[in-house]
């Protein structure tokens, strides 16, 4: 149970298998035994029992691990008395950075709701945005003040320091000294870890003003770790395994549009291109990916080398585009429950092949940017790692460009022979004048 809230597992006997979030696993080489205790990965050796899988998987210590595990299944703990802040900091100052964001979180909520700048300015902004109240709630938004350092000087007041504010990006400092909230004026969307602690904060300005950026985000920090991060993870990860598929969108809204048509297996890169981090933690919940692109090209072509890394790690990976015009947040607004999922499942379009389609678009009838379009087909595939894959991609780009399966599989082999050797060169290219070859074995096999 502990570890299948970040392991999807399937039972295997009387024990169960998954993937191993401690190395490059591509395929299940964790076991849990539930009768044993004790988890056990047969390839990199990590083993041990619940509490050991918390410290290794979160980073955290072992009474941290006992905490986290006391809480989830209400178990007391008995302690002569509650420790102060300064005690705490001075315990761990890792454990004091969350506390930090627990504060600023709450504190974020608290404005939200109770003052009158919080309701006039944030909740009606939430408001017009279609967000009910249980799912402001439910992502804990919130909201800065405008003032120049409302927020620092109540964490002052309330005990914590200032270097803590500043390490956390909370609160910076000018030149002439004077502290003041980098969010201010902004409302707030937290940011929590698998466990669900608060690591980090996205804040969204709310006048327009083309000198501002649109969204402030946590600097990296002890806690927080943007390329390890993915928004929503904490809420979606049960939706995720129960329903083996993951919806990936961009932004903070989108999530949260969809969540409320009944989407809940959906997290967001925020804004960035996907790392391998975020690529792991992926794969040890699902192997199957479904990416929401809106309509505009520049952004689909700027992303598709980041999902070639999908493949590598031998994701299953769907592709929806949206109607023009459209993103995950306007589209799940305008089409609620069955009318959105309905079109995901109807929609939903392999990678690859989306891939190919787009850039066919792109090359048109231009002999050489056809070739280079084909040359970049030939290397995504041979990032897919199953061998009967590779072999089907071949014969479905075959058909659709127009090519002897021959001649891409000899492109292929090159390839592949390259990243055999660890040549990270360029892939061979295909000339425009391609001819029929004489046949050879394909190593799509190989």
């Amino acid at each position: 149970e502990v570890v299948g809230d970040f392991v999807a597992l399937k039972r295997a006997g009387q024990n169960f298998v998954g993937i191993c979030p401690f190395h490059d696993d591509r395929n299940p080489s964790m076991h849990v035994s539930p009768k044993l205790g004790i988890f056990k990965c047969f390839v990199c050796d990590a083993k041990g029992n619940a509490v050991h899988f918390l410290m290794e998987h979160e980073k955290i210590s072992y009474p941290e691990a006992l905490r986290y595990l006391a809480k989830k299944y209400n178990i007391p703990i008995e302690e002569d008395r509650p420790e102060t802040v300064e005690e705490t900091a001075a315990r761990n100052e890792k454990e004091s950075l969350y506390i930090v964001n627990a504060f600023a979180e709450k504190y974020f909520m608290e404005q939200l709701h109770n003052s009158e700048e919080g309701k006039m300015l944030g909740l009606s902004y939430f408001k017009e945005r279609g967000f009910k109240d249980s799912t402001i709630e439910h992502f804990h938004l919130g909201y800065n003040p405008g003032a120049w350092d409302s927020f620092t000087q109540a964490a002052l007041k309330n005990g914590f320091k200032k270097e803590q504010l500043l390490k956390l990006g909370l609160t910076k400092q000018s030149e002439s000294g004077k502290l003041y909230d980098f969010y201010r004026g902004r409302v707030i969307f937290p940011i929590h870890s698998t466990l669900g602690k608060v690591i980090g904060f996205g804040g969204r300005v709310l006048k327009k003003d083309d000198k501002i950026a649109k969204y402030f985000n946590s600097p990296e920090s002890e806690i927080y770790h943007k390329s390890d991060t993915l928004y929503d993870l904490y809420l979606a990860k049960k939706a995720i395994r129960s329903q083996d598929n993951v919806f990936l969108v961009e932004g903070y809204t989108d999530v949260i549009s969809m969540v409320e048509s009944g989407i809940e297996n959906v997290v967001a890169s925020s804004g960035t291109s996907l790392t391998e981090g975020q690529i792991k933690i992926l794969s040890s919940q699902t192997k199957n990916i479904t990416v929401l692109y809106d309509g505009d090209a520049a952004g689909i072509k700027a992303s598709l080398r980041g999902i070639d890394l999908l493949l590598a790690k031998g994701l299953n990976v769907r592709v929806v585009l949206l109607p023009d015009g459209e993103d995950p947040d306007s589209f799940a607004k305008k089409h609620r429950d069955s009318e959105l999922a309905d079109y995901l499942s109807n929609n939903a379009t392999d990678f690859l092949l989306f891939k190919a389609q787009i850039l066919s678009k792109d090359a048109g009838n231009d002999p050489m940017k056809k070739a280079a379009m084909i040359n970049e087909m030939i290397k995504s595939i041979a990032d897919v790692p199953d061998t009967i894959a590779r072999a089907l991609y071949v014969k479905e780009c075959a058909d659709r460009f127009g090519i002897p399966e021959t001649t891409l599989n000899d492109g292929l082999r090159k390839l592949m022979w390259k990243k055999i050797k660890g040549d990270s060169g360029t892939p061979p290219e295909i000339k425009p004048e391609t001819t029929t070859s004489t046949e050879k074995p394909s190593l799509t096999d190989a």
